[in-house]
């Protein structure tokens, strides 16, 4: 893993959240978009090295929605970039760490991306995201 790619916020209004951010920041979002497979609008600031990427459930019955109706708005995962994600899919299986994906998934910002389940991150779910060569 090469650094902390972004940190995912979930969040209820992403006009509410948006307008909150870049006060925060003091800077506007450089982009957004929906992601049709995980049911989310997503919103990127750019922050230095890291991006903070908030996320917006489009259905009721989306990972999002149900992680604020569980827990509330707040940090929903970490992403880690890497150079090779199917390769650290494998080096991390063998490892023991509980794959969401078995195969990496096309995510936002012209992301590869998988996830880790929480239970074997130490209730942390983790992100592993490689640029995508294709434009995929």
């Amino acid at each position: 893993m090469r650094k902390v790619e972004h940190i995912g916020i979930a969040v209820k209004s992403m006009s509410s959240a948006n307008e909150l951010f870049s006060k925060l920041f003091g800077k506007k979002a450089y982009k957004s978009e929906k992601v049709e497979r995980e049911g989310v609008t997503t919103t990127f600031f750019q922050m230095g090295e890291t991006k903070i990427e908030l996320l917006e459930a489009t259905t009721p019955d989306s990972p999002i929605a149900k992680f604020i109706e569980k827990k509330g708005e707040g940090i929903h995962h970490l992403a880690y970039e890497v150079d090779d994600i199917t390769a650290e899919m494998a080096r991390l299986e063998k490892e023991g760490f509980t794959l969401l994906n078995k195969e990496p998934q096309k995510g936002a910002d012209n992301k590869l991306i998988c996830f880790l389940h929480p239970k074997s991150t130490n209730g942390v779910l983790v992100e592993l995201c490689q640029e995508s060569k294709d434009g995929m």
